[in-house]
């Protein structure tokens, strides 16, 4: 555990499938958690059970997908293996804080679970607020829609 100071900001995060917009969750977490906590709840909201790697991507130019992307990305701390100056817009998700990351209500930005079966998801910033004395974080907060099964060919 990390010897930081805890935040006095909490964030509300939506966070939709991307190719079933109706399917959503809701979480909220404290300003001192990081990404990582962001993909624990999020992995525990979708009802998930076999962990693979992932990454959150902030899109600073055109489609992220194309070779030229400049943003940032945040991945799994297992899959982060930093060489010095070849990729300088990746970083650990267990480094960044919500707080560092400077968020504003309305940013949007995405989320990929599981580089071979690709769960893509948008994330929404909902709302910044002051946090609430002895609530839990993180914390699922709303839902829309059942989660989808993690493997659905393999359990048909």
């Amino acid at each position: 555990m990390t010897n930081r100071m805890q935040s006095t900001r909490e964030y509300r995060f939506k966070v939709r499938l991307k190719h079933r917009r109706s399917t959503w969750r809701s979480v909220v977490l404290r300003g001192d958690q990081t990404l990582e906590d962001l993909h624990d709840v999020i992995f525990s909201a979708f009802d998930r059970y076999d962990e693979h790697l992932y990454s959150f991507y902030f899109p600073s130019g055109p489609d992220r997908r194309t070779a030229s992307f400049k943003g940032r990305e945040y991945t799994a701390p297992r899959g982060f293996h930093p060489l010095a100056g070849f990729e300088p817009n990746r970083f650990s998700a267990s480094g960044a804080t919500l707080e560092s990351l400077k968020f504003t209500v309305g940013q949007t930005f995405e989320y990929l679970f599981d580089f071979g079966d690709e769960w893509w998801h948008e994330i929404a910033v909902e709302s910044i607020d002051p946090s609430a004395v002895g609530a839990p974080y993180p914390r699922i907060v709303g839902q829309r829609g059942p989660s989808p099964l993690q493997y659905p060919e393999s359990e048909e």
